[in-house]
């Protein structure tokens, strides 16, 4: 079943809510504590050959001001630098874009345009306004050009948990006018040129998903669709990355914990990705909890994974 423009704006009309605060950064170290005792919050010092701009408005939908934060190299390149936008996560529901500052700032100092991005969560609006908000995200970024020392030929989409699974589906949706959107800098593409899946989903209907439980309350994911399996099972199988995968799609590295359900999809898209040729490459840290890419001890590796693979995609120019 193929969704109509009208029935995914049906879905992405805004709900008046309180914000959903209950996943922080503390939170999470709380609980990951209980298992880890010994790990500590990621705050590695500022690097000072970066630059930074805040609280900018990227787009503006329905009143609602979406902003960002960015950061890149103070040296001048005629080429520019790729860019990277970062997506945190929160089930859909919750999170916040400070939390990786820390590794945008650490990317930027190693020669990269880095951009943390607010995008709808389900309290404001359901599934794909996420979607749809990020995909305006990269646009803004195309926009900058004469800005911000951006070589807007070279974007990827870097995102943890939730965010891992919207930053696949962004970049396996490459030039779908389904997930579009239709708010700021339309004639900019928002095509990726690369994926970093941090333990985010890679589909929805799958025997390894972990999503869509509903006996215990709402899961996650159906608050975000705003139906269940059984009410609309194409929703969920459209928000699949897994289900994109053609040649077109771009690079993709997964990071992962020992938490399977985490990255339900992962083996059978990597047989995907291997029939088209695609690069693709995948890291699992031994009895790392979900939360790993914030906290030391796992912090460093992720960022190292990242800009090596970053890397080998984005070759440097002069």
């Amino acid at each position: 079943m193929v969704l109509g423009a009208s029935t995914l704006a049906a879905q992405a009309q805004p709900t008046l809510a309180p914000r959903d605060t209950s996943f922080t950064v503390a939170s999470a170290l709380r609980k990951a504590r209980k298992t880890h005792p010994t790990i500590t919050l990621a705050r590695p010092t500022v690097p000072t050959t970066i630059q930074a701009r805040q609280n900018l408005t990227y787009c503006t939908v329905g009143g609602r001001a979406l902003q960002l934060d960015i950061f890149y190299p103070k040296a001048k390149r005629p080429a520019g630098y790729p860019a990277v936008l970062l997506i945190h996560g929160g089930g859909w529901s919750s999170g916040d874009r400070s939390h990786h500052v820390p590794i945008a700032q650490q990317l930027a100092a190693r020669g990269y345009v880095t951009v943390t991005a607010d995008y709808r969560l389900s309290p404001e609006a359901r599934y794909p306004a996420a979607v749809t908000d990020l995909k305006a995200a990269v646009r803004w970024l195309r926009a900058q050009d004469g800005t911000y020392p951006i070589d807007t030929t070279r974007i990827a989409v870097w995102g943890f948990s939730a965010g891992g699974q919207l930053a696949a589906l962004l970049g396996t949706t490459n030039g779908d006018a389904q997930l579009e959107g239709e708010a700021c800098h339309t004639s900019r593409s928002s095509r990726v040129q690369a994926i970093i899946d941090v333990d985010g989903t890679l589909a929805f209907i799958h025997p390894e998903s972990g999503e869509g439980d509903d006996s215990k309350g709402l899961s996650a994911a159906t608050r975000w669709f705003g139906a269940s399996k059984t009410e609309n099972l194409a929703l969920w199988h459209q928000a699949g990355a897994l289900n994109h995968v053609s040649d077109q799609t771009p690079p993709i590295l997964f990071l992962n914990s020992v938490l399977d359900r985490m990255h339900a999809g992962r083996d059978d898209m990597t047989k995907k990705l291997d029939a088209f040729g695609i690069y693709h490459e995948t890291h699992t840290f031994a009895r790392a909890p979900h939360t790993f890419p914030l906290f030391h001890p796992w912090f460093e590796p992720t960022l190292t994974y990242t800009a090596a693979f970053l890397a080998k995609v984005f070759p440097p120019r002069p």
